[in-house]
């Protein structure tokens, strides 16, 4: 029950947050730096998620999007 408790405020959060990420970066409005902290706490958040489901491709595929969002951060900052 825990477990389901966690999974469900990963998923719903790293949901929101990603949008929030497309958002910012389509809108070319200067948000860089926020855009691309949210995609790394919306990643962290689905690798949360993975480890504890057990989702090991979907997991590892939260490392591509970390490191997309700290190019972004280390391109924009």
């Amino acid at each position: 029950m825990f477990k389901r408790k966690i999974t469900n405020i990963c998923e719903i959060s790293g949901s929101v947050l990603a949008m929030v990420y497309a958002i910012l970066i389509a809108s070319n409005t200067g948000n860089e730096i926020l855009g691309f902290s949210l995609l790394l706490i919306s990643a962290i958040l689905f690798a949360i998620w993975g480890y504890i489901d057990k989702r090991w491709t979907f997991l590892a595929l939260q490392f591509f999007y970390a490191s997309s969002a700290l190019i972004g951060l280390i391109r924009w900052a």
